[in-house]
């Protein structure tokens, strides 16, 4: 993969399909991924279990058929609890991997908790086994042909630039760099970007509000209210600088992935066209930066 406009993906969240209890209205996946091929993207991350089917086979088939490539896809597990393996879930998750030629693995280090409002605190041994576990998760994910990274995320147990920067230190596992949610816990994903290019695998691109991100930062919100409150806006439309991150990627030699993400919680289906209208307006300010970077 070398052309950035060939290497655009989406993902299921954009339409409001997440893991999450009682998130919001779920779009169901015929929808999902007939609007992704109208609007011109070239592949899907996989979405929640029970989103496409379980099988691996038949994963495959349901992206072949609507003419969608499959980049992979977001895998939370346990990684922190000494007497939890979390390798027979994650094997589970690579068949439908292969199955599907995806090529990226995105590890959340769940709490174990249902959401993303709350987290416990880890002490040495617990930090001491999720480190470990993430690089053996890379090197199983490695015997599958899949590259594995670790998805810093809010309300997971990598969350923070503490959370980051010892996650850097202590693994060797890449990164999937969240636009969203590395500036909504706190980071500045620009100076990650610069500072850590060589271990970004993955991207997801957001953008944020940030007077709504200081609120979950204080505690003002939880994370849901504040997506339910349009937190996360189309590309071009927040406060992260898109155009210095992908420019920095791209002048780095990454040839990976942007999948684009507005985390979305729909109360009803939408009476209009839906989240498909911001994410043509995310894709157009994608291509505009892409022409910009040449």
């Amino acid at each position: 993969m070398t052309d950035l406009a060939a290497r655009i993906a989406g993902a299921p969240i954009s339409w409001g399909v997440c893991e999450v209890p009682g998130w919001g209205y779920q779009y169901d996946a015929e929808t999902v991924l007939a609007e992704m091929r109208a609007v011109g993207l070239a592949a899907t991350e996989f979405g929640p279990d029970g989103f496409l089917p379980e099988v691996p086979a038949e994963k495959a088939k349901t992206l072949a058929e609507v003419g969608l490539r499959a980049v992979g896809g977001f895998v939370p597990v346990v990684l922190h609890d000494p007497g939890h393996d979390p390798a027979p879930e994650v094997a589970a998750a690579l068949e439908g991997f292969v199955a599907a030629g995806a090529s990226t693995l995105v590890l959340a280090a769940a709490t174990g908790q249902e959401g993303y409002d709350d987290r416990p605190v880890l002490d040495e041994i617990e930090w001491n086994t999720l480190l470990g576990n993430l690089d053996k998760l890379s090197a199983l994910a490695a015997e599958s042909g899949v590259l594995a990274t670790v998805h810093p995320h809010v309300g997971t147990m990598v969350e923070n630039a503490a959370d980051v920067e010892r996650v850097l230190a202590g693994s060797s596992i890449g990164l999937t760099l969240d636009t969203g949610h590395l500036l909504i816990g706190g980071v500045d994903p620009v100076a990650l970007t610069l500072a850590h290019t060589d271990r970004i695998k993955h991207t997801h691109l957001k953008d944020v509000d940030a007077a709504w991100a200081a609120k979950v930062q204080s505690g003002e919100v939880t994370y849901t209210d504040a997506v339910r409150d349009g937190m996360y806006r189309p590309l071009g439309h927040g406060d992260i600088d898109l155009g210095a991150i992908v420019s920095t990627l791209e002048q780095s030699g990454y040839d990976g992935w942007y999948v684009l993400e507005q985390d979305t919680i729909l109360p009803d289906r939408p009476a209009d066209e839906g989240p498909v209208v911001d994410v043509r307006v995310s894709i157009a300010h994608l291509l505009a930066i892409a022409e910009a970077v040449g």
